[in-house]
């Protein structure tokens, strides 16, 4: 059940850009291409000019990868519609372990809804799923969280030393991903553990890199919504996208000059630059020895680890051996979209911000840019903790405002049902009798009346005080204060961030049951244009 709906501003480390940006689009619309809205869409799509071969190459490319993944019977059928001219609603993510934090399967839901939105509207689309095997974070890529009762549970993949620094989608498990999937599932429960738990057999094998298990899972956690999955790893893509990568090279100086100057167009106006970018700057890596390293401009030519390149040697190297390079963060959605037809790329507000630069490398090196979608966004609520929080009387905003200021209230809340009505008619009483005081004291003297609320003020705050410490007396008696602030916080706001970007959605669905994916997709399409709190 939806029960609230939180504007993004009023979320802690939202980025003014974001939150303007979904909030009142007009004051920022200047940095995007097009309107984050049906008609948006519409516009985008309208302006898809691909290639015949390169979209049948895709066609191609994409079946073959999702038969490897095990997709299903209607990502063929997408597959197939989208060779035969249908557009793409895109999105993606980093390949973490176990699929990552919970907003990744959001981001794949919302793709899957606005394709079948803009099908039904009459733009034929399909929903694709950017795997970022080519991200290097590998700190962040293995590890997974899992919310439990009284606590967050950690987990790694144990990896061979020296994979840091590699590309993560070639990073194989190896031996220890049988004993890491073990633990997950011995950390699950509910009525789908066994689907969920099967699911993490078949795609976290040793054999497999963190690529190839993060899609077979998502192959089978979604399977029968004709989500297509891309690993943009494989070579012949890379060979599709030369065009872009040879243009990023030859206009280097120009577009990071732009970006420069977008940065301080950004910053004039209030907001920030995303990505940092300096004169020195390009959107490129070189993998060198195994590592992604940064490629820079310097003296006329590029620097990579030390190594240097004129630019005619960077130029051939991409012509003979372009999975060499790799794109960074504002150049991949303009790559990405020189080979697929999309008309809408669905973020998150990270993505959302950086895309107010990368609009001046679609204009640049594309020519058209989708519309840009703010990805689903929830928290979700066990019963559990939704009764722990009706206990103390506390809203989920107020858990926002950070856990000294939440244990502050619960001190407050926590006294023995006797005492607390004590002090509740008693805060009332000594309120009215203050109250009683000012008519009199301002007829005596007007300046008094300032002085009758500054000593209302304390009082009342010393009465809080106490009850404060009556609370924590409690709690040094039973320990319950401690647990119950421990449940709140490691489930709706653990790690300081919100639910979405630190937990798993897995023990939710072993718990709630594979139809929480359509409790969700049901619940996007309710009127909400911020961050939804689902109660389950």
């Amino acid at each position: 059940m939806e029960y609230d709906c939180l504007r993004f501003s009023e979320i802690p480390q939202t980025t003014k850009l974001f939150a303007s940006f979904a909030d009142d689009f007009s004051k920022v619309k200047e940095f995007y291409g097009h309107a984050p809205d049906e008609g948006g869409v519409r516009a985008a799509a309208a302006e898809i000019c691909l290639d015949a071969s390169t979209r049948a190459s895709m066609a191609e490319i994409l079946r073959e990868q999702n038969r490897n993944l095990g997709s299903d019977g209607a990502v063929e059928k997408n597959i197939e519609r989208l060779s035969n001219g249908a557009a793409a609603i895109v999105t993606g993510q980093q390949v973490s372990l176990f699929g990552g934090p919970a907003y990744s399967v959001y981001k794949a839901l919302d793709a899957i809804r606005w394709a079948n939105r803009m099908t039904r509207a009459g733009i034929d689309a399909v929903p694709i799923f950017w795997m970022a095997t080519e991200d290097h974070d590998l700190a962040e890529a293995n590890a997974c969280f899992f919310g439990e009762r009284y606590g967050i549970a950690r987990m790694e993949a144990p990896l061979e030393e020296g994979v840091e620094g590699r590309s993560v989608g070639w990073i194989a498990l190896g031996n220890g991903a049988t004993a890491i999937v073990e633990h997950a599932i011995e950390l699950m429960s509910g009525p789908a553990k066994r689907e969920v738990a099967d699911a993490l057999k078949e795609s976290y094998t040793g054999q497999e890199t963190f690529g190839s298990a993060f899609g077979k899972l998502f192959a089978r956690l979604l399977k029968g919504r004709g989500l297509i999955l891309l690993d943009p790893l494989d070579r012949r893509l890379h060979g599709l996208a030369r065009p872009i990568y040879q243009k990023a090279i030859e206009e280097a100086g120009a577009i990071a000059e732009e970006l420069v100057a977008r940065g301080k167009q950004l910053e004039k106006r209030g907001f920030h630059a995303q990505v940092k970018i300096t004169p020195q700057s390009t959107l490129l890596f070189l993998d060198v020895n195994g590592k992604r390293e940064a490629v820079r401009q310097k003296n006329g030519g590029f620097l990579a680890a030390g190594a240097k390149f004129e630019k005619d040697e960077l130029l051939r190297l991409i012509e003979e051996k372009s999975e060499a390079l790799t794109a960074s963060v504002l150049l991949r959605p303009v790559l990405q979209d020189s080979i697929l037809p999309t008309a809408a790329y669905i973020g998150g507000p990270a993505e959302v911000a950086y895309m107010a630069q990368a609009q001046l490398v679609y204009k640049r090196v594309l020519g058209r840019m989708p519309a840009i979608l703010p990805r689903m966004s929830f928290t979700l609520i066990a019963p559990e903790v939704s009764r722990t929080l009706k206990k103390y009387e506390l809203s989920f905003r107020e858990v926002l405002e950070g856990r000294q200021e939440l244990r502050r209230k619960m001190e407050g809340r926590s006294l023995p049902p006797g005492l607390a009505a004590k002090f509740n008619r008693d805060e009332k009483a000594l309120r009215k009798m203050l109250c009683e005081y000012s008519k009199p004291l301002r007829k005596l003297d007007e300046t008094l009346g300032g002085a009758r609320a500054t000593t209302e003020r304390k009082m009342l705050y010393q009465f809080e005080k106490l009850r404060r410490k009556a609370g924590r007396a409690a709690n040094a008696r039973t320990g319950v204060l401690d647990r119950h602030e421990t449940e709140i916080v490691s489930a709706l706001y653990p790690r300081h961030a919100l639910q979405e970007r630190t937990l798993s959605l897995l023990p939710f669905l072993t718990r709630h049951g594979m139809n929480l994916l359509g409790e969700l997709e049901a619940a996007a399409n309710r009127a909400c244009n911020g961050h939804r709190l689902l109660e389950l």
